[in-house]
């Protein structure tokens, strides 16, 4: 699928889980899943674009795509400070940026 800025802006997608190892769970780094991005290739032209994921209460939590995560089109998102609560895996995030 060839991606071109209009249709990158505005795209949802959904956190699927964090970034984790054996024994550590990293809050601020998310893996997010877009259903129409397949490959690696179309994951790493979303490098650098902003995700939002708003609360329940109606603030907006932002994150960076930093890098593609395996081969089948997920990304990795890091957000700042204490990063992303538990109730926001399997929510819905955007890209605005």
């Amino acid at each position: 699928m060839s991606l071109n800025k209009l249709d990158i802006l505005g795209m949802e997608g959904v956190i699927a889980n964090y970034k984790r190892g054996r024994h550590t769970i990293h809050q601020k780094h998310c893996i997010i899943e877009f259903p129409n991005i397949n490959t690696r290739k179309d994951a790493n032209k979303l490098i650098g674009r902003i995700v939002v994921w708003n609360t329940p209460t109606g603030k907006e939590l932002k994150g960076v795509i930093t890098r593609a995560h395996g081969n089948n089109g997920a990304v990795r998102a890091h957000f700042r400070k204490a990063g992303v609560p538990g109730q926001a895996l399997g929510k819905k995030v955007r890209i605005i940026k």
